[in-house]
């Protein structure tokens, strides 16, 4: 079998925000603000937080030039002078910032400084604390765009050469965390003047005294979610004992979800009830099993032969998902008119139009039925090779697909199609079945495809070593396509 276990993401880097953060510079950096905006006539109010604080002195320098008719450049300039007086006099750090940032360094854990000061500021900054700590440094004259944009953070990323889902931003600022979240970041807030508002994903706590490098590990350790898509083949009826052949397939890969193709009939629910799961089935064709409470049944029950039916399903952390099982029409099929018929890439593309109907249909149950911030799997059969596959073709059922916001866990884990092919299509069919002797050809055709969520890690899988059709009775692996299973992160 081709199933390893879930990897798990280490802390790999901890990206510190300055301003308000490790420094007591906001309060500073306000002060400044002040002093310009009263010499220019017009006082601060709280309400103009959203408008200083987080933000480069060049937006604040604009935002004031455009209120008092003053000009932007020399507003920039006096700010610049105001804030680098204070700073040099001033600086303090934020209650437990030091004693992070030294047990950080006793665990191995690297970091950087990400603001949206100038890299002046940042280095007398950075002298101050002690530049030793920090393995790299983001500034406002370091990336074309700065906070809120994502660039800061992935530019230390770059830097340190870490993967963002494995970092926590520690910020300040509703512009900081927005910059942070975008990268990619778990993070943690740590509100000094304005309040930030709670997100999913998001920990907001009153002081970094409150943070060890423990807690900051638990923020990146994701929870797994297994989601597998398998074509049953008749049920499994063509292989002997199949039922348990199946049930010991899906324990031993730890799937938490199973969309299921082929099901004649029953087959969901006497899996499930096997397992002590929960199921669902559409038609005669369709189904899908979980561990997880199904919370909702999505699409058409009747669907017929082809199409698609899905489910929502609640998780133990309370968050829902909806999983879609499809299952399209296998003809005619793709890689036997451009192997065997010689047809050109615009007569394939062509002929793909009842499988692009079938699609666009159980996309718009898709759209239909989301909601909001729940994330969309769908899973199945396409009976169609994939535009990330054929250098030559644009397959347009995967295509209409991902122009519908999904994207393939498979490919997202193996990008190169030459290195990974990742075939399902066929264990058992290694010669067509016409008698010519002809290569059977082998191609993916089965999909994890999502919306929202994070791939760990995707494969196919496959159990023993299949005799080929048709002595496939006393296979161990009941199918003539291999199953995908890929595993999803869960903050």
């Amino acid at each position: 079998m081709t199933h390893r276990t879930t990897p798990q993401l280490p802390l790999q880097a901890v990206l510190f925000d300055m301003d308000g953060t490790l420094v007591d510079t906001e309060r500073l950096w306000w002060e400044a603000v002040e002093q310009v905006a009263d010499g220019l006539g017009r006082p601060l109010a709280r309400a103009d937080q959203p408008e200083v604080l987080g933000r480069p002195v060049e937006y604040t320098a604009g935002w004031l030039g455009g209120i008092t008719g003053a000009s932007a450049e020399g507003i920039a300039a006096e700010l610049h002078r105001e804030f680098a007086d204070r700073v040099r006099t001033g600086i303090v750090p934020r209650p437990g910032a030091t004693e992070l940032l030294d047990a950080l360094a006793r665990d191995g854990v690297p970091t950087a400084l990400v603001t949206a000061s100038p890299r002046a500021v940042a280095d007398t900054v950075l002298e101050a604390l002690g530049a030793e700590r920090f393995a790299a440094s983001v500034t406002a004259d370091d990336t074309e765009r700065t906070k809120p944009a994502p660039d800061p953070y992935l530019a230390a990323c770059r830097a340190l050469g870490v993967d963002p889902a494995a970092c926590v931003a520690v910020e300040d600022t509703q512009t900081g965390v927005t910059s942070a979240e975008a990268a990619g970041c778990a993070v943690l807030a740590v509100p000094s003047l304005a309040p930030i508002a709670p997100a999913a994903g998001r920990t907001i706590l009153a002081s970094l005294e409150q943070v060890t490098p423990a807690r900051l590990r638990a923020m990146v350790a994701p929870r797994a979610l297994r989601v597998m898509t398998w074509n049953l083949w008749y049920g499994g009826t063509k292989v002997d004992d199949h039922r348990e052949k199946q049930l010991k397939v899906i324990v031993e890969t730890g799937a938490d979800v199973v969309g299921l193709q082929e099901t004649y009939g029953n087959s969901a629910a006497e899996l499930a009830a096997a397992l002590g799961w929960h199921h669902h089935r559409a038609g005669e064709n369709l189904g899908v099993i979980s561990r997880y409470p199904i919370t909702a049944r999505l699409g058409d029950p009747d669907v017929g032969f082809y199409g698609g039916t899905g489910v929502r399903i609640r998780l133990d952390g309370g968050e829902e998902v909806d999983v879609w099982s499809a299952h399209l029409d296998y003809t005619p099929y793709g890689p036997y008119e451009a192997r065997f018929d010689g047809l050109l890439a615009v007569e394939l593309v062509a002929h793909e139009g009842g499988r692009l109907a079938q699609m666009r249909e159980i996309l718009r149950q898709i759209a239909e039925s989301a909601a909001d911030g729940v994330p969309v799997l769908l899973v199945g059969d396409f009976n169609a090779p994939s535009h990330l596959d054929w250098a030559d073709v644009e397959w347009p059922v995967t295509k209409a697909a991902e122009d519908a916001g999904l994207r393939d866990s498979y490919r997202e884990a193996h990008p190169d199609p030459v290195r990974d092919p990742g075939y399902t299509w066929s264990p058992v069919h290694v010669e067509h079945e016409d008698g010519s002797g002809r290569p059977e050809p082998q191609d993916r055709i089965d999909f994890v495809l999502h919306r929202g969520l994070s791939v760990l890690d995707s494969r196919t899988v496959v159990t023993g070593a299949p005799r080929v059709w048709p002595d496939v009775a006393g296979n161990d692996w009941p199918s003539d396509h291999a199953a995908v299973l890929t595993t999803f992160g869960l903050r």
